[in-house]
Formats: structure tokens, sequence, C-alpha cells
């Protein structure tokens, strides 16, 4: 019997919130498990969640904003604490292998310090990872891009953030992460999906329906709705019924747990 959820630690957007965490996912697919994205407090929430610190197999980060990034400093020293052993798998942008590397080393937070083996992994666009059985493959969005296009600065450095492709025994999940425009959705829609996680931050629910619909895609989990939209959440759930009448969805809180098969 399947055993397939995705539990939401963190919905919120990049604002400061009272009551929404930032980004935070645990996948368990099959007898995989891994957490994408730390944003804070991740170390909490996952302790809330009650599964035990040693079952991800890996921590995936789509980019390296701190409402995606700023919690993996204590969920990596949660797990030292809580005596994890096994061998951890972080998987982030290749800009960002050497200066996180540099951050660990500052929060000793290296080995031999640390009681598990901390793999350090570059994600590349196209090329997949695996997690157990579990295929991510991850893809650029142009968010990073757009955002220093709209501050008018000229990039110094290339910066990279993804969206991913998550493929488990037939089952296909897209996860969007930060979108630069609602077109970068586009790469994961070309085939049927079984859920699609998707950010309400960036762009209207209009811009986003209108790429969403007449897809074949089961369900979506609005998540990381900007801060209008959440707290205006009732007429949103409205809105999101009226532009995407097709297709079930839901807007998750933290905590919530999606199940899937």
């Amino acid at each position: 019997m399947r055993n397939d959820s995705v539990i939401c630690l963190g919905v919120g957007d990049g604002w400061p919130s009272a009551d929404r965490n930032h980004s935070a996912y645990v996948y368990r697919l099959g007898n995989a498990c891994f957490v994408l994205d730390a944003g804070e407090p991740v170390c909490r929430a996952y302790k809330l969640s009650g599964l035990s610190f040693d079952a991800p197999e890996a921590i995936v980060l789509s980019h390296l904003h701190a409402d995606h990034f700023g919690g993996l400093l204590m969920l990596l020293q949660g797990m030292w604490v809580e005596g994890r052993t096994k061998p951890l798998r972080l998987y982030l942008p290749a800009h960002a292998l050497e200066p996180v590397r540099a951050v660990l080393k500052e929060a000793t937070l290296y080995q031999p310090l640390l009681p598990y083996k901390l793999h350090l992994r570059p994600l590349r666009a196209g090329k997949p990872i695996r997690i157990g059985e579990v295929k991510v493959t991850p893809f650029e969005s142009t968010h990073l891009v757009e955002l220093e296009k709209r501050r008018g600065l000229k990039p110094t450095r290339r910066l990279v953030s993804y969206l991913f492709l998550i493929e488990s025994r037939g089952l296909r999940i897209g996860h969007s992460s930060d979108l630069g425009s609602p077109d970068d959705l586009r790469v994961l829609l070309d085939k049927p999906l079984d859920l699609l996680i998707c950010e309400l931050a960036h762009f209207t629910p209009q811009q986003v329906c209108a790429v969403l619909s007449g897809q074949k895609i089961k369900r979506v989990a609005f998540v990381h709705l900007a801060r209008s939209y959440w707290s205006a959440l009732p007429a949103t759930r409205k809105l999101l019924a009226r532009l995407l009448p097709d297709i079930p969805h839901c807007v998750p809180s933290d905590g919530e747990v999606i199940t899937l098969g």
C-alpha cells in the first residue's frame, strides 16, 4: 500500500509573519524522505511533525533567498543534537557550494565535529538527482534574473534558482519554488501531473491560473501566498475557484499533510 505525502512545514511568503513559517516541505514518497527548502523555523516545524531526524536522506535547496534557506543551519544542528548518524546529502545551486561550505565551517557544522557525514552536491538544470527510488529533476526558473532586472541591477555573477519535477513509481509532482514568470511552470506541464505545489507570491492568481487552466493536473496546492492574498483568504479561495473551476485545488496551512495515491 502506498504511503506518499508532502508535509507543509512552512507555506509563508518572504515577509515576516505571525501565523506562517517560511518555505519548507518534507516529501515522503515510498521509502524515500527528503526536505525541500529550509526557510526558518524549519527545525521547530520538523520537530513538531514527529518525524525522526534520521528520516531525511537529503535536503534540496531551490535557491538561497533567506525565506528558503534561512533555517538550514538550525536544521543541521538539530539533526546533530538529536543523534543523527546516517549520512545526509545537501543539494543546492552549484554557485552556492563554496559560500555555504564557508558558512557551515563558521557555524562549526563540519567534519569531524558533525557526527554524520554531510555531502554537498550541486544541482544542474535538467540533470536528475536520485533520492532512494525518487527522481528529482531541477529546471531553471527566471526568478533571480527577473528580480535583478526589476531592481535595475547589473548582475556581477549569474545566480540560479530552480523549480522541480519529482517522480516516484508513476507519480509526477511539480514544485514551483519561486517563479520569475508564470511561464516558468510550462516546463513541468508537458505531461500530466498528480500534484503541483505552486507559489502565489510574485504574480496574481489571474496570471498563474492563465497558465494552469486546461492543463492535465489532478490537484494544485497554492502556497507561498502574498500577504494580501493570505490576509483575505476566503476571497482568495473564491477567486481561485472561479479562475480554476476544472482543477481541484487547496491552500494548505503550516503543518498540513497532502496525501497522494
